[in-house]
């Protein structure tokens, strides 16, 4: 393979945190060649200004000399004039513990391409090769599902991609993982776990085979659309995210989320939010990698691109990564039930409901879902939940009206047979379009009041329509209603922290603000039963309250108010089961 760019990445004493990077660009615009950076990463929309992790950059010819580098923008730079081949060094600072960035210790070396190789303009479209030097003195393989060229038996040596955006969307693990394998859709699948834990790769490797075998037979094809599929993991103390790639998925997960060869088959929560979040990032290898929105079939990595379609992608994923788990039989209906009822009290908590549409929050996914402040819960609503109760909602109603002759599953194989398979991009109204062929019905009022509207969704009536008995109950302790303030706050020496303040609540009539810390109620000093102290008084009582905001102390007088059944509970008689399991295991 002749490459248009090759990239040389070397780990020199990883304690540094320096990833050092030799590009060599073959044939670069004479003119003078730009390079650039991604300043976001595709799946995670936001602007991330990976360039200010570059702290050294020199550019030299092939025989040595040095060409001058002009910086253009935060993330571009354009090298002096030359007809030859041109070599950059450059060092980047990876010192970011996520699946988005790059992180390098004596433990391990990780890496998305978006965060570490520089672009050559014009020639992003050309073929490109990395090759990954080996360090000293560690004894580290190589975990990545980029294309082999030439490497040694732990994965050190040249892999290639067809152009620049399929290299930076395969990132790199490099340690002493445990590593595990398993065979789904007659393709091979490993999993590798870096960091320390004392996990059950057996039983690891069975669950994980259930549930891609479940969700390629989702798709209704014998193989997936990939040769082969990494799960790269890291275990750490305290830690919760996934990234989803066109062939692997990168995960962070807390040690405690793998299972124990100790502990009884039984699934635990933990665990079974693990495996949720493999299912999630497994599932976008056709929902987001392959069906794509349009906007996003030749996105611009300089800055942000709008879609109002995250409902869709994150929300229906979102359903979709629970469902798989029960009808790969990894839980029950009844565990299945639990971790939806998880989700319709979360959006049940979430005020912002109220504030935001489904799509509003998917365009400005960049500048509020992302960027997250004290007010968020009362502004935005999450188009991940959100989404998953449309979808939840649109299943029910499309297997009522059949009756249960199309589902949600028929919408989306056509999708990917006719969007996924042919890469032609999803418009807003591509999922509105597809349920209206397959069902000859008119469902614009459903869409309306889903996606264009913050009224409260059907899902309830569907439920119960389907045999779910859905109930409201009070949070904690209590089975009936108590005072409250309000907010969301913390308990510390210094007094009771506020962190969020609910529009409508007692805290904001009195007043109350997010970062207010409240030292004394009715005349006692806060402690760390202020929350039950709270909830002893009488609903509408009215108290004296001190508080400190920044460095002043303030007094109100607060009326207090009532909590709202806010926690879902989801149950089935015995005569609704085979209504519900049709539903739950399409059976």
């Amino acid at each position: 393979m002749h490459a248009a760019c090759h990239y040389t990445i070397k780990t020199h004493q990883p304690s540094q945190h320096f990833f050092q990077v030799s590009l060599v660009i073959r044939q670069p615009d004479p003119q003078g060649q730009i390079v650039w950076l991604p300043n976001w990463i595709l799946g995670s929309y936001m602007i991330r200004d990976f360039a200010r992790n570059i702290v050294s950059l020199r550019a030299k010819t092939a025989q040595g000399l040095l060409l001058d580098v002009k910086k253009l923008t935060k993330n571009q730079w354009q090298l002096a004039p030359h007809a030859g081949e041109v070599i950059l060094e450059y060092e980047v600072y990876a010192w970011d513990l996520s699946v988005r960035g790059a992180h390098l210790d004596q433990t391990h070396g990780y890496f998305n391409g978006a965060c570490l190789l520089l672009a050559a303009q014009g020639l992003e479209q050309q073929a490109h090769a990395i090759s990954l030097c080996k360090p000293k003195d560690v004894d580290w393989r190589v975990a990545t599902t980029l294309t082999q060229i030439d490497i040694d038996g732990d994965g050190f040596g040249t892999y290639q991609a067809d152009n620049y955006l399929a290299l930076i969307d395969h990132p790199v693990e490099m340690a002493n993982f445990t590593q595990l394998s398993f065979m789904s859709g007659h393709t091979p699948h490993r999993m590798v776990i870096t960091g320390r834990h004392r996990a059950d790769t057996q039983r690891l490797a069975t669950d994980l085979q259930r549930i891609c075998q479940a969700a390629i037979d989702f798709w209704g094809d014998e193989t997936p659309p990939f040769n082969e599929y990494l799960f790269q993991v890291m275990a750490v103390g305290s830690g919760y995210g996934g990234l989803e790639h066109r062939n692997s998925t990168s995960l962070l997960c807390s040690r405690d989320d793998l299972p124990l060869s100790s502990e009884p088959q039984k699934i635990n929560e933990k665990y079974k939010t693990f495996l949720g979040l493999c299912s999630h990032e497994y599932f976008h290898s056709w929902l987001v990698k392959r069906i794509q929105p349009d906007v996003l079939l030749s996105p611009n990595l300089h800055q942000e691109n709008y879609t109002e379609l995250l409902w869709v992608f994150e929300g229906f994923t979102s359903y979709y990564d629970d469902l798989l788990l029960a009808r790969a039989g990894i839980i029950s209906t009844t565990e299945y039930l639990g971790l939806l009822a998880q989700t319709i009290t979360r959006h049940i908590k979430t005020l912002g409901r109220f504030k935001q549409t489904v799509t509003d929050s998917s365009f400005y996914a960049w500048t509020k879902y992302y960027k997250q402040d004290e007010n968020t819960p009362n502004s935005v609503v999450s188009y991940y939940v959100k989404g998953a109760l449309i979808a939840l909602s649109l299943d029910l109603m499309l297997r009522q009206k059949s009756p249960n002759n199309i589902s949600l599953d028929n919408v989306m194989r056509l999708l990917w047979q006719e969007y996924g398979k042919t890469g032609q991009g999803v418009a807003n109204n591509t999922i509105q379009t597809l349920c209206q062929r397959l069902t000859q019905q008119d469902f614009t009022r459903f869409w309306e009041l889903c996606l264009y509207s913050t009224q409260e969704l059907p899902f309830v009536d569907l439920l119960q329509q389907q045999g779910v008995t859905v109930e409201y109950k009070y949070d904690g302790q209590y089975n009936a209603a108590t005072a409250c303030l309000g907010v969301r706050g913390q308990f510390s020496e210094a007094g009771y922290s506020l962190q969020n303040v609910w529009t409508g609540g007692a805290a904001q009539e009195a007043g109350l603000s997010a970062g207010d810390v409240i030292i004394a109620f009715d005349g006692l000093k806060v402690t760390a039963q202020f929350e039950k102290l709270v909830a002893s008084y009488a609903i509408g009582a009215k108290v004296e309250l001190h508080f400190f905001r920044r460095d002043e102390l303030m007094r109100t007088h607060i009326t207090l108010l009532a909590t709202m059944p806010e926690v879902c509970v989801l149950s089935v008689k015995e005569i609704n089961q085979s209504r519900v399991s049709q539903w739950i295991l399409n059976t």
